[in-house]
């Protein structure tokens, strides 16, 4: 997660002046002005809900368009967990997003974060802009008006000045025993779904690229050999943690995924830890799906290592803003009105697309990710606003 500085409301907030217009219509008008949700007694208009709700749908269809090529795609109302779609997925954590940024907006003068008057006055003219912008069918679809715009816009920029002051006391001391790197480069033969003699030929392509290899020494070019015996062979380079303990205790306590050790099999590292800089594994490594060619580069890489610091930081921020945000829902007193948030559906016929934006930059423009939410991170830019919704 990077660091962000304080910037204007319109510098946070321009992916959702960006946002496009439905393409596909026949859903029930909502009603933006019924109440969705109380936060600790504040009542959740749904026209704030429903623009978070088409925010994140917009750009997660058009992610999947750029995925897809450009080809037609189903996506939310493929099954889920607990019996939901995606789509009805989508609507719930939209929600609790909104529930956060509300009781973020009260907490905020603890952490001496303000929106001021000038701030206010630039969400006064986006939401404006956004307005003027779309059409009245497109903004009836959205069931929001120009005051739940503001206010929708007021709380990301809570949201996103919220962030560094969360994570400020984040501890950023890493050992270089913590986090050391060492560093190799590797080929992997794939033998899964094979015959046996498609399997043995594979076994005689790796064994030639480790003949190879050792010829040339240490200074040899593994990716040169590799394509020398098939041209759809190629080098990867790889690192790993020298200190296993020490990698699995920091990922068992900051709740990381893996360390960078477990992408490999066990039967690779057990080779790659015995060797010296520069030299090459002796032998062919086979596993149940692949033969392996490996050259340790580097036993400390110093490169390799700073990274992984940064990762094993980044990964406490992660895991501090997360139980921090998580302890304020639950400790909220918060109640949904489920048969109004049942008004508001994410479906595969009723879909958003994103318009160009041409965003002013300004000297507080910058870039940021926001954690959480269904549709991951978002990374806002610039400072500006031009773009409308539009249909595709």
């Amino acid at each position: 997660m990077k660091t962000m500085t304080k910037r204007t409301a319109v510098a946070a907030l321009t992916g959702v002046m960006a946002v496009g217009m439905l393409t596909g219509c026949g859903e029930k008008k909502l009603d933006g002005t019924k109440t969705v949700a109380t936060v600790d007694g504040t009542e959740i208009p749904l026209g704030i809900v429903s623009l978070s709700v088409r925010e994140g749908q917009a750009q997660t269809e058009a992610m999947y368009k750029s995925f897809m090529g450009g080809q037609d795609y189903s996506i939310w109302s493929m099954d889920a967990e607990d019996g939901k779609t995606y789509g009805e997925q989508a609507v719930e954590q939209s929600l609790k997003d909104v529930e956060l940024m509300y009781i973020m907006k009260e907490k905020a003068a603890d952490y001496n974060v303000e929106v001021t008057d000038d701030d206010e006055q630039k969400i006064a003219d986006a939401a404006a802009a956004f307005m003027a912008a779309n059409s009245e069918e497109t903004l009836q679809e959205l069931a929001v008006s120009e005051d739940q715009v503001k206010t929708y816009l007021e709380l990301q920029t809570y949201k996103s000045r919220m962030h560094d002051p969360l994570i400020a006391d984040v501890d950023k001391d890493v050992s270089d025993e913590e986090a050391q790197q060492s560093s190799f480069d590797y080929v992997s033969i794939s033998t899964a779904d094979l015959s046996d003699d498609e399997i043995k030929q594979k076994k005689e392509d790796a064994q030639k690229i480790l003949d190879d290899l050792k010829a040339a020494g240490s200074d040899g070019d593994l990716n040169e050999i590799a394509k020398s015996v098939d041209d759809s062979y190629s080098s990867v380079s790889g690192t790993f943690d020298v200190n296993e303990d020490a990698a699995k205790e920091d990922s068992d306590e900051e709740s990381d995924s893996s360390s960078s050790s477990s992408a490999y099999p066990d039967e690779v590292m057990k080779v790659l830890r015995t060797l010296k800089d520069g030299e090459i594994g002796p032998d062919v490594i086979e596993t149940d799906t692949s033969y392996y060619v490996v050259k340790l580069d580097k036993v400390n890489d110093e490169e390799a290592t700073e990274t992984k610091k940064q990762s094993i930081i980044s990964t406490r921020e992660n895991k501090l803003y997360t139980d921090t945000t998580e302890k304020w829902l639950d400790d909220a007193d918060i109640n949904v009105e489920k048969k109004v948030l049942k008004t508001l559906k994410v479906t595969d016929n009723h879909k958003f697309s994103i318009a160009t934006a041409t965003p002013e930059p300004t000297e507080e423009a910058a870039a940021t990710e926001t954690p959480g939410g269904y549709r991951g991170s978002r990374r806002n830019r610039g400072n500006g606003y031009s773009g409308s919704y539009r249909g595709d």
